[in-house]
């Protein structure tokens, strides 16, 4: 079932976010499918801690980003979504040098409240954060 009520591109997506942190970060959109978004990052000198493996901030700067952009990609044009709330537990390190990728899905997307959850996986496909986000739905017409 398709859950999206924008159309959008995926180049849409990182163009919308070029003069932003996300582009800072090296966040990219990079699929999508009927009913989830994706967005890799590397793990390089801007998304690291200072021992060498993924900022555990970064991992939820990632998470949101990639919750919101879903979010938003399910509102109305007179709609917004903003964070409202987000947690993230860290699961295993990632090295510098390496790329994660996020897949938000749909928890619930209400008429005033989505929650998104966020998996973030390393390149060989393990499990490295989990994350939760909350989003508050509001209209932009006011």
């Amino acid at each position: 079932m398709n859950i999206w009520k924008r159309e959008f591109t995926l180049d849409d997506l990182n163009q919308a976010c070029h003069d932003c942190a996300v582009h800072h970060l090296g966040i990219e959109f990079s699929a999508k499918g009927d009913d989830w978004l994706e967005a890799t990052m590397p793990i390089n000198e801007k998304t690291i801690q200072p021992v060498g493996i993924l900022h555990g901030g970064i991992s939820a700067a990632l998470a949101e980003t990639v919750g919101s952009a879903a979010g938003h990609c399910c509102t109305e044009e007179t709609q917004a979504v903003v964070g409202a709330e987000i947690n993230a537990s860290h699961l295993r390190p990632v090295y510098k040098g390496s790329v994660v990728t996020a897949r938000a899905t749909a928890v619930k997307i209400g008429r005033t409240l989505h929650i998104w959850h966020i998996d973030i996986r390393n390149e060989e496909n393990k499990l490295c954060c989990v994350s939760r986000l909350t989003l508050s739905v509001i209209n932009t017409n006011e």
